[in-house]
């Protein structure tokens, strides 16, 4: 019986565990290996991978196609190690030997990170424990990859409009039309983010005040207190104009909503997938009105960006503003978005996330030395705001009578005054006295 050598820690570390990574970057980390007996190691080896995958089931054929974008492989070597016979690594217990590693990422276009439901697009990194006379034990670690995407572009900074109308008939009987016709600004957006902040309260010169600094990402000292909070920053804004006519016998419902399509490609065949994420609706439009948003807006959430560039699996958005029409079917229009990375920004400054971000950097709420006294609160209610009339009458006066139920009656009414300022708590007196 072969009684193979356990390892008691072999796994892969990134530099920056939390980067993501964009077209022409360096990855770079360390393999990590721990044994328990003295044990020799012929090589480590990496490999580096990144590949977009499609398949599903179409009866009983197998859809499947799968497309390369990074491969790397390199045999890493211990930094003034000495090695045994054969160029063989001797590791004893008690130690962490590292072997590091670094690669850059190709300079084309890269699939974005993705998961679905019939493909996905992954990137890893893949190391091997080679031992004499033992099997290759592997270990794997995955990253994540962004291909940014320019909002700022003339073609997405382009406002997008469209028109449809739609006969409406009950039993082959013409029952007049629905019509509807929308404009966005433009047809780029970026998508909102998570943010954690850290708010601290530190001395000041002027006293105590609360700021708010992102996640270790700066060292604050003499700070009495500290929370975490996470919470959404806001993407951009849909600005929706939109106009809408109902001439049918029918009241109609305009709505809009922001809808995701996963489109995938394999073996000539193709497989399409369609999710709301967002949508807000109008007021009913009854029969021969019509209706009119100016400026109705959809926030765009925490949502992946546009995949466009992939041959076997896209991931699109669109803005879908549709009339809901009772017995028929629905009046769609179909306009295309699409969404951008905050990070791919660099000139923009209309996002309010952005400006969000960089307007809390800093929140001082400073305390003065010595409180000033409110003002009087008699002197800042003006005298047309009391009711000095002791009835104020619902309806025109009838017959003069005081007694007639289509009266109201007000007493005069005057604002109290609060009581005297004092810097003395009075509940501390109370308690002092008994």
């Amino acid at each position: 019986m072969v009684m193979f050598k356990k390892i008691k820690s072999f796994e892969v570390v990134f530099n920056d565990p939390e980067k993501v990574y964009g077209c022409g970057e360096k990855v770079a980390g360390r393999v990590i290996v721990e044994v328990c007996e003295v044990t020799r190691i012929k090589a480590v080896r990496i490999l580096a991978c990144g590949v977009a995958k499609v398949l599903w089931m179409q009866g009983s054929q197998q859809c499947k196609q799968t497309l390369d974008y990074l491969r790397y492989e390199d045999t890493l070597l211990l930094d003034d190690h000495p090695t045994g016979e054969n160029e063989m690594v001797i590791m004893r217990p008690g130690n962490k030997y590292e072997y590091k590693f670094g690669f850059e990422l190709p300079q084309g276009p890269l699939g974005t990170s993705f998961k679905g439901k019939y493909g996905c697009v992954d990137y890893w990194v893949k190391a091997f424990l080679d031992r004499p006379s033992q099997p290759t034990q592997e270990t794997k670690k995955h990253f994540e990859v962004m291909d940014l995407v320019d909002v700022n572009t003339p073609d997405l900074m382009a406002p997008v409009s469209a028109k449809k109308e739609k006969k409406v008939s009950c039993m082959f009987i013409p029952d007049g039309r629905v019509s509807v016709s929308a404009r966005i600004d433009r047809k780029g957006f970026c998508e909102g983010k998570n943010l954690c902040l850290k708010w601290e309260t530190a001395k000041t010169e002027t006293g105590f005040g609360m700021r708010a600094v992102e996640r270790d990402k700066r060292k604050v000292v003499d700070c009495t207190e500290h929370q975490f909070s996470s919470f959404p920053l806001l993407g951009d804004e849909i600005n929706i104009h939109a106009d809408f006519e109902n001439t049918c016998s029918r009241i109609v419902v305009p709505k809009a909503a922001i809808v995701a399509r996963h489109t995938y490609l394999a073996n000539g065949q193709t497989k399409v997938l369609t999710q709301k994420l967002s949508s807000v609706r109008g007021n009913h439009i009854i029969s021969g009105t019509c209706a009119s948003w100016r400026g109705k807006s959809l926030r765009v959430q925490k949502i992946r960006p546009s995949i466009l560039g992939c041959n076997i699996l896209r991931v699109e958005y669109f803005l879908l503003i549709y009339v809901s029409v009772p017995g028929s079917k629905k009046v769609i229009l179909d306009l295309p978005l699409v969404i951008g990375s905050r990070s791919g920004l660099s000139s923009r400054t209309s996002s309010m996330a952005s400006r969000t971000s960089s307007e809390m950097s800093w929140v001082d709420l400073n305390i003065p030395d010595t409180p000033e006294a409110p003002p009087c609160y008699m002197d800042i209610i003006p005298e047309d705001h009391r009711l000095e009339s002791p009835t104020t009458p619902l309806l025109d006066d009838t017959d003069g009578s005081q007694d007639s139920p289509i009266f109201m009656y007000a007493p005069e009414f005057k604002f109290m005054p609060p009581p005297t300022y004092s810097e003395v708590d009075p509940c501390i007196l109370n308690n002092n006295v008994q």
